[in-house]
């Protein structure tokens, strides 16, 4: 049986790895005050950038409508949906809306993953479900591990710009203008339900590889074997030294370092970076 993986444009892949890995990705919609942007293969990433940049107005984001999901699962003979957190998006009510109207539906066929993450998370989601499924597993193994890989995920992200969290109300103007002169990075991630929480304050790019070395080491999981991802918006330098760094005192067997995609890019913003592991 073909199993197909679908996700939502939120998971931050290159177009080989939607090849190699057999993606297909449903697209969010992007907010610049009253400006609409399509997270597809479309979109313009450092035009999207520029604007968002220029926008004075609110930002945000809209999920993927049902009928985007009910045409991404029509004529799967099995399929795994993996979308963001539930707790900051409607993309996975929107899945299990839009798996209602596929015709004559077999629950069965479907299942719906809340990642309780996002960006790199749901990267790395993707990824362990692909080799789950390439070993072979029976389906009720492999929704079983990858529901306990989904809770044992850490994803962790540091900000260079504040800006987008101001526009949307996340952050306070005041707040925001003076953490950035202070020259503090804030170093945010899941609280492990898909909630965004607060677990550092590094200054400077150095103690932000120090703190996410550091986040890797006290989460006391097994890294050998594992895989890591981390995403970056317009920053492959601090992205890099990060890998290199993790390759060097961890035993991953792989690391991905993947450029944001748009919904990502809206986040996390110019410079910023996300870790999942």
């Amino acid at each position: 049986m073909e199993h197909k993986i679908i996700v939502d444009s939120c998971c931050d892949i290159t177009p080989d790895m939607k090849k190699q890995f057999n993606i297909t990705s449903v697209p969010l919609t992007m907010l610049l005050g009253t400006k609409e942007f399509i997270d597809d293969s479309s979109l313009d990433i450092a035009d999207f950038m520029q604007q968002m940049k220029d926008c004075t107005e609110k930002v945000g984001s809209a999920a993927p409508s049902p009928i985007l999901y009910q045409e991404a699962l029509k004529d799967s003979e099995s399929a795994f949906v993996i979308t963001l957190s539930s707790k900051l998006s409607g993309s996975y009510s929107s899945a299990v809306m839009g798996k209602s109207f596929v015709k004559e539906a077999d629950t069965s066929k479907t299942h719906i993953l809340d990642s309780k993450s996002a960006s790199a998370g749901e990267t790395l989601i993707a990824i362990k479900l692909h080799q789950l499924l390439a070993e072979g597993n029976p389906k009720e193994l492999v929704i079983g591990a990858i529901k306990k890989f989904i809770d044992n995920i850490k994803t962790y992200f540091v900000l260079e710009n504040y800006d987008n969290l101001q526009k949307n109300g996340r952050i306070g103007k005041l707040k925001g203008k003076l953490v950035q002169m202070l020259g503090i990075k804030l170093i945010m991630g899941s609280d492990g339900d898909g909630n965004i929480a607060l677990y550092e304050k590094p200054r400077g790019a150095r103690q932000v590889i120090g703190k996410m070395l550091s986040l890797i080491e006290k989460s006391g999981k097994n890294t050998e074997g594992e895989n890591l991802v981390i995403s970056h918006c317009n920053n492959p330098d601090l992205a890099e030294q990060l890998s290199s760094e993790i390759k060097r005192l961890f035993r991953f067997s792989d690391i991905f370092v993947v450029p944001t995609g748009g919904l990502s890019s809206l986040y996390a913003d110019d410079k910023g970076v996300v870790m999942a592991f």
